[in-house]
């Protein structure tokens, strides 16, 4: 099994642009979704995977992920409740790996940023970019996304959460 670890932020403004690769569209639903876990299902325009995902514990959460034929990621798709439509953008920063994604569909106008850790602790330089950090926001995760409708959340927490802004001069450390 697979450790991931990973922090979300909300994106403030379109400078990560410049350093952004051209972008792979994500078309993504869930299978399931139940205190045990999440079961992803996520095609591409060149194939599928499927993915077991466990509970979080903090930051941290193991996964396995298998590919599938294109085909039948597109059929179990069809039995998905809601359906994540993004693009994804590779952006350096610092010498750190970003995941850029910007939303279509019913969430078109999100934009979140992901880096992936190695430990929970670890350090990183805030790009100047980075608003809100929503990592441990339930409506943020990919898996609520897919079930916006019209009622949609809204793309920034409410003032007063704990989800604040961190300086964007500073660097981040759990």
């Amino acid at each position: 099994m697979v450790i991931e670890i990973e922090r979300k932020f909300l994106v403030l403004n379109d400078l990560w642009r410049a350093a952004a690769g051209p972008g792979v569209r994500f078309r993504q639903g869930y299978l399931s979704k139940t205190a045990a876990g999440t079961v992803r299902v996520r095609c591409t325009d060149h194939g599928a995977s499927i993915t077991i995902k466990s509970p979080r514990r903090g930051l941290t959460r193991q996964e396995l992920s298998y590919e599938l034929p294109l085909a039948e990621g597109e059929e179990l798709l069809t039995r998905c409740p809601g359906l994540v439509d993004k693009i994804r953008h590779q952006v350096a920063h610092d010498g750190a790996a970003w995941e850029i994604d910007v939303y279509l569909g019913a969430a078109r106008g999100l934009v979140i940023a992901e880096i992936e850790l190695e430990r929970e602790e670890q350090s990183f330089t805030i790009p100047p970019w980075l608003g809100v950090e929503v990592s441990n926001c339930p409506l943020y995760r990919n898996s609520a996304i897919a079930l916006w409708g019209a009622d949609r959340p809204p793309r920034r927490p409410a003032a007063g959460t704990a989800h604040a802004a961190p300086s964007s001069a500073a660097s981040v450390a759990l």
